[in-house]
């Protein structure tokens, strides 16, 4: 007879590589997808950026929304973003590291090794790279955020 557990654990893996498989599959889709949304945003933003508006007093959107909480509040939220996210990425990587020589059990060590692979990649590579696509959008797109430094 098979214990319960040993089905459970066939049943996981089975599951799980069902969905490795259907996430490898929409990879390419979903990376021309993202390639063809960024050459749209390219286009359709440059109407959006070429205008420009006068405040009542003469001065521009874009300096007096320099002056708001909401541009303090964003440059806040891209530093957090590039400094916590290689920092907490780096901090799980090198705990994990640590980790993987003190454990017996080959399961855990592989769940180890991939949750450090998924630090590195998130917190190092995707955190930073997120900051400079979300600058460009806001220097693009937000009336007056060309004039803040974000």
């Amino acid at each position: 007879m098979i214990d319960d557990t040993s089905q459970d654990d066939f049943a996981q893996e089975n599951q799980s590589e069902m969905l490795r498989s259907v996430v490898a599959g929409l990879a390419p889709t979903l990376s021309w997808l993202a390639l063809a949304l960024g050459g749209l945003v390219v286009v359709l933003v440059e109407p959006a950026a070429a205008q420009t508006t006068t405040a009542a007093n003469g001065t521009s959107v874009g300096s007096s929304f320099c002056q708001t909480d909401m541009a303090t509040t964003i440059r806040n939220l891209f530093t957090l973003i590039q400094f916590g996210g290689p920092l907490v990425g780096g901090l799980v990587a090198l705990g994990t590291t640590v980790a993987i020589p003190l454990l017996r059990r080959a399961d855990t060590k592989k769940e180890l090794k991939s949750m450090r692979v998924q630090a590195v990649v998130w917190g190092v590579i995707v955190a930073p790279l997120g900051t400079t696509i979300l600058q460009f959008l806001l220097t693009s797109v937000v009336a007056g955020g060309a004039s803040c430094s974000f």
